[in-house]
């Protein structure tokens, strides 16, 4: 086989492999239902569009359901300033540093700097957490422990963005 055989062979197979991730996430939701959609802003500025997605297109804190929160950034944000922002609202919502302190690093790993148009997406099995970056998985934790208090920061009555849930959760729309 020759070098430009086996180049081509190579470049094949990683587009084969990008594929199958992007047809992964596209699966996962085609086979789930958008339950609503909430803008978040801080002031006069959009900062990212929000979609939620479950089994039956409705959310219950009580029913185990695979869930699918999209997130789609208008703003630049970098990776410790999203990590912030996390422990900012982990601690809002009561959570302790044992609680959310073993997560830190994963997600310090897992994700990346985020630019304006990119996605972040959350995908709960009810078993670990998916996260996926502009379609194409990220890394899982195999915590079911981490999807409660992850949520949380959206869809826990004591979020700190009240309307936001309501709209997520299809109590109200945009």
């Amino acid at each position: 086989m020759s070098v430009k055989s086996i180049v081509l062979l190579c470049l094949l197979t990683l587009m084969m492999t990008a594929q199958a991730k992007m047809l992964a996430v596209d699966k996962v939701k085609s086979d789930l239902t958008q339950v609503g959609k909430a803008t978040f802003s801080f002031l006069f500025w959009d900062i990212y569009h929000s979609k939620l997605y479950t089994n039956s297109g409705t959310y219950s804190e009580k029913e185990n359901q695979t869930l699918l929160l999209e997130i789609q950034y208008l703003k630049d944000i970098a990776r410790d300033d999203l990590l912030e922002k996390t422990v900012e609202q982990w601690q809002y919502l009561g959570f302790s540093i044992e609680q959310y302190g073993k997560y830190l690093d994963t997600l310090r790993v897992l994700w990346p700097n985020i630019e304006a148009g990119d996605s972040l997406s959350l995908l709960d099995d009810n078993q670990s957490s998916h996260f996926y970056f502009n379609g194409e998985l990220l890394g899982t934790i195999e915590d079911t422990k981490f999807a409660e208090i992850f949520l949380a920061i959206w869809l826990s009555e004591k979020t700190s963005q009240p309307l936001l849930r309501k709209r997520l959760i299809g109590e109200d729309s945009e």
